[in-house]
């Protein structure tokens, strides 16, 4: 079974990054988008068909994720998935120096989250405490990032952010029962990463607004599998791995956080 749940996260991770490529090169076309006018903006995104098809995909990718988790620990199918970013990187243009530096580091940096996961992980299940007050503190880290970072990458970072509680949330109400509660939670932590994907695609490159969604996505999750869902972390040199990982995907993120010197912070609205 757990054999099973990597090969849909592999499937999962390049239909949603195909289909955020696509979404990229649509938005990024597009007149501007703007939170204040949402059915205007959403109209406008719709009526483009690489943009719906990329979303389609997306969503496709999404469904498959959902059921990866039923079957395989959340860790184990966050690095799985992670190397969506490769994804990303081909056929989108001649990559700047610190985007290649980027894209280097944190491919190193998966696969060492790759070989440290093991394979036998625990499979616990979180408390639904712990889980909300995770999904809130990601709200508020995703405020900081858009005030804090470029327009760009900030609002990539917000919607890797908000797309990594929407997987913590998934996990719980997988559960079933009473977890169930948490699928609005979960709508609302997608539905803000979405607008957030979206007004970034028009202000940052692919790396620098999905390229950092993806690397949040998949990075923060395997940091709850951890504190959360009881999945044990590793010993040995598959603890050292770990560690080194998450500093090579914390190196990456400032890599593809640099904004080119030719444009300006531009304000959301």
């Amino acid at each position: 079974m757990i054999a099973a749940g990597l090969v849909l996260a592999v499937v999962s991770a390049v239909a949603i990054n195909g289909g955020y490529a696509l979404q990229h090169e649509a938005a990024s076309a597009l007149p501007p988008l703007t939170p204040r006018r949402p059915l205007r903006s959403l109209r406008s995104l719709a009526a483009n068909r690489r943009w719906a098809a990329g979303f389609l995909g997306g969503i496709g990718g999404w469904v498959l994720y959902v059921t990866a988790l039923r079957v395989a620990p959340l860790s184990l199918v966050q690095a799985a998935s992670a190397g969506g970013i490769a994804v990303l990187a081909i056929g989108g243009g001649r990559l700047r120096t610190h985007e290649r530096a980027g894209v280097a580091i944190a491919v190193a940096g998966l696969v060492l989250l790759a070989l440290s996961v093991g394979r036998h992980p625990a499979h616990g299940a979180a408390g639904e405490a712990a889980a909300a007050l995770w999904m809130l503190g990601s709200l508020a880290a995703a405020l900081a990032a858009v005030r804090l970072l470029p327009a760009g990458a900030g609002l990539g970072t917000a919607a890797g952010v908000l797309y990594a509680a929407g997987d913590v949330g998934t996990k719980v109400a997988v559960a079933g029962g009473g977890r169930l509660l948490f699928v609005p939670a979960v709508l609302a932590a997608h539905g803000l990463a979405f607008v957030c994907m979206q007004l970034a695609f028009q202000r940052g490159g692919r790396l620098a607004t999905a390229g950092l969604a993806v690397l949040w996505t998949n990075a923060l999750p395997i940091v709850a599998g951890t504190l959360l869902f009881g999945e044990t972390l590793p010993g040995g040199w598959r603890g050292s791995s770990r560690a080194g990982a998450f500093a090579l995907v914390l190196a990456a993120a400032v890599a593809l956080t640099r904004p080119p010197e030719s444009l300006a912070r531009i304000s959301i609205d």
